[in-house]
């Protein structure tokens, strides 16, 4: 397992020096100053590693861009609308730069509208740290009474309405545009941010959109990318919905194991791939993550590992991000699932043996309380999950309980 980091960039609160002292493999970036659509040209991409392998002091850091989370697929490519067919070419040729740039690991989304969604930036916890939270009754509160949009309050339960009647009532209007802010806040380091009126527009858009035609506009998409990647080296891997269940009346496709096996079926080559998020699919009580990497393991090409406690045995919940080794994901079964499909390929001679992994997201603890870095990646709570990850990998290798020794 390959122990790598998430960095947005220059203006990232948390540093080169951060990872480097972190103990981190490699690091996870993108372009987030790119538009949407357009190409990443060779210099960008330089630019970007340069930055990554250059410590404050200008010493080299030895560490290197390894991952790229995420090459953005457009709104236009998810409808196939307007400029979709330039922008399916701009990423193949983004994949070809990247290539050139030796960097083999590319992650994607294809959520519609908003690419993850939380009610809470900094819930505080009883210890006083704080994490993301995605709280069912206030996100109700924003469909029906913020967003206001068409036909909302018909698609929660009588008692879900009711409580979010109340609790929107209740707010004031800097708790209103806070809660506003949070659910449209988007891909994290994006160039772009949404306002209400543009969720208004694309949902518009969505409503001719079955869930069988965004998973068919998926389909297409990856049999035109997946082949050149294929071709490259490249190992593209989709991100699952966050969170896994439908939001504002938008189709879901990527939110079961059911769906990714449907994807691996549909697109049979091993380009095409799966960043398999613990802390996404975790938020359904019926995603069994030790088991999904059991199973699909061949095709997980990149890993994030991170917890959630879930408030209820519905699909749709309240969750709130909790400390790594804590939450519903049995992260000991999960990491010991990673390792024996690592065997196997070490067996089978695969050169992607090894699959790079980050802690994903972590709580706001100590020194994060100030910093005031991009939401949900903190640095010491982040060191904090790394660390604990770190052990238990480290325990589980170990000649007196690893297989076979």
């Amino acid at each position: 397992m390959r122990q790598t980091w998430r960095w947005f960039g220059p203006k990232d609160q948390v540093s080169v020096d951060d990872m480097l002292q972190a103990g981190v493999q490699g690091v996870v970036s993108a372009l987030h100053h790119m538009p949407t659509g357009a190409v990443w040209g060779p210099e960008d991409i330089a630019e970007r590693q340069r930055q990554i392998a250059t410590m404050k002091d200008g010493t080299p850091s030895g560490i290197t861009w390894q991952v790229v989370e995420s090459l953005p697929v457009s709104e236009d490519i998810k409808k196939q609308k307007g400029d979709w067919r330039a922008h399916v070419e701009n990423w193949k040729t983004s994949l070809h730069h990247l290539a050139d740039a030796g960097i083999e690991v590319i992650c994607y989304n294809f959520m519609p509208v908003l690419d993850w969604t939380r009610t809470d930036l900094a819930w505080r916890r009883p210890s006083g740290a704080t994490c993301m939270r995605f709280d069912l009754i206030d996100f109700a509160a924003f469909d029906i009474h913020i967003l206001e949009r068409p036909g909302a309050a018909e698609e929660f339960p009588e008692d879900i309405v009711a409580r979010a009647g109340e609790r929107f009532a209740a707010m004031d209007d800097a708790r209103r545009e806070q809660l506003a802010g949070n659910v449209v806040y988007g891909l994290p380091g994006a160039a772009e941010r949404f306002t209400l009126e543009d969720v208004r527009q694309h949902l518009a858009e969505y409503d001719r959109i079955s869930a069988e035609q965004l998973r068919g506009h998926l389909v297409d998409f990856l049999s035109e990318v997946a082949p050149v990647a294929q071709s490259l080296g490249l190992r593209l891997c989709c991100h699952p919905d966050d969170p896994p269940f439908p939001l504002l009346g938008l189709p879901r496709i990527v939110s079961t194991e059911a769906d990714y096996a449907a994807l691996m079926a549909a697109v049979d080559i091993p380009a095409n791939g799966i960043t398999l998020c613990t802390g996404s699919l975790g938020a359904r009580p019926d995603n069994d993550l030790p088991a999904i990497m059991r199973r699909l393991g061949d095709r997980v090409h990149f890993l994030h590992l991170r917890n959630v406690t879930i408030e209820g045995t519905e699909i749709r919940n309240s969750f709130y991000e909790a400390m790594h080794l804590e939450g519903g994901t049995d992260m000991v079964a999960m990491i010991q699932a990673v390792l024996a499909e690592e065997r196997r390929r070490r067996a089978e001679g695969r050169a992607d043996w090894s699959i790079p992994f980050r802690p994903d997201h972590g709580q706001d603890i100590l020194d994060d309380l100030t910093r005031k870095a991009q939401p949900g990646y903190p640095s010491i709570g982040r060191l904090r999950g790394l660390a604990e990850l770190r052990g238990i990998m480290t325990a589980l290798e170990h000649p007196l309980v690893a297989p076979g020794s």
